[in-house]
Parts: C-alpha cells; structure tokens; sequence
C-alpha cells in the first residue's frame, strides 16, 4: 500500500481551490451561486472525529500487544489495513472538498463581503476548510499509527 503524501493532498486542494475560483465566478454571470451548507464543517469534523478515535483505539491496542500485557485484544492485520484505507480515502476526498470551499469562499469574500448571508456562508466555508486539513491531518496521523515497524525501510530490499 503505497503511503499518503502530503504533497498530493496540497496539489488537489490547490487545484480544487483554483478551478472553484474561477468556476465561481463564471457562475456569478449566470445568475447566483449556491450557498454553502450551514452543516458541511460539521460533517468535516465529524469524519475527523471518527477518524481520530479510530486512530486513538488502534494504537492503545497495538502498544498494549507490543508490551504483551495480560489480556490485551490484538489488532487483526485486515482490521488495520482498512483502517488506513479509510483514512486514506478521508483525506483525498476531503482535501478536494476543502479547496472547493477554500476557492468559493475566497470569491465570497472578495465579492460579496457586504451582504450579510454571504459572509456567513464565507465563514461557514473557512470552518469547512479547517475541518477539511484536520481530517487529513488525522488520516496522516492513523497512518503513521498503523505503520509496521519494517515500513521506513528501502521497498527493494536492497542493502545499500
């Protein structure tokens, strides 16, 4: 399983950032954005939250079956694999839908600044942003705990 990067994770929300934008905007000649969902930073931290205590259960459990405590349940290899996986998927998808409200709450705030409902909707956007990093941030975080103790070495094998 290939590792996340956090280089990939920057790039998609730059370029969902971007194309959002500018989308926006080509969306305002038309006729009137949509609004940003009052629950979207809510859902956002939610999957952080889950994803956290995911992360949390799975090292106190990897740590108690690596000091071989008396009656410690052990984490079954599949069990973590999808665990990583989860988190993986989390912090790509949330990634691109934090750079779309990144780039479609800048325009509102460059835009629409004076009309109330829009700048709440542009604060609601800067938390869905927020909540969107903390989810890769706890993806990264629940990788890094799943990790296996031969991971940093070279994927070849070679002895170098």
């Amino acid at each position: 399983m290939e590792q996340l990067r956090i280089r990939t994770l920057i790039g998609l929300f730059v370029a969902a950032f971007a194309l959002t934008w500018a989308g926006a905007g080509l969306w305002d000649t038309w006729g009137t954005p949509p609004a940003v969902p009052l629950l979207a930073p809510v859902v956002l931290g939610a999957i952080a939250v889950v994803l956290l205590a995911t992360a949390l259960s799975l090292r106190s459990r990897l740590r108690a079956q690596r000091d071989r405590v008396p009656g410690a349940r052990g984490v079954e290899p599949l069990m973590a694999a999808r665990a990583v996986v989860l988190g993986q998927a989390s912090a790509l998808v949330s990634s691109v839908v934090a750079g779309m409200y990144g780039g479609f709450g800048l325009f509102l705030v460059l835009e629409y600044m004076e009309v109330a409902n829009r700048r709440s909707q542009a604060l609601y956007a800067g938390l869905s942003v927020l909540a969107g990093a903390a989810v890769c941030a706890v993806a990264v975080f629940l990788e890094r705990v799943c990790r296996l103790p031969g991971d940093d070495d070279d994927p070849l094998g070679s002895p170098v």
